[in-house]
């Protein structure tokens, strides 16, 4: 009889641990969903760096026009096509 307690313990142990190493492993927010939300980080994490230096970039841009009325005028020949007065302008077709 005691030697049948101490295997119903031990069944009863060993069911407890597998069903602890299951919900540690497979369920939600266990080492597997872990890992993937590393994995999901990491990738987020590149993006962002990427984000940040073309923010960087155009943060620069930004600063150099609002300091430089020959960088909006520049800007605005090239782009917008501005002509001053008294000016002509000649368009070159290739």
């Amino acid at each position: 009889m005691i030697m049948d307690r101490s295997k119903l313990w031990v069944v009863v142990l060993v069911f407890v641990l597998v069903f602890l190493q299951y919900r540690l492993w497979f369920e939600s927010g266990g080492i597997i969903d872990m890992l993937r939300i590393k994995k999901q980080l990491a990738l987020q994490q590149q993006v962002n760096d990427k984000l940040k230096k073309r923010n960087e970039k155009l943060t620069e841009q930004v600063q150099y026009l609002q300091a430089s009325n020959e960088a909006v005028e520049a800007r605005a020949r090239g782009e917008l096509g501005m002509i001053k007065k008294n000016e002509t302008f000649y368009q070159v077709v290739k």
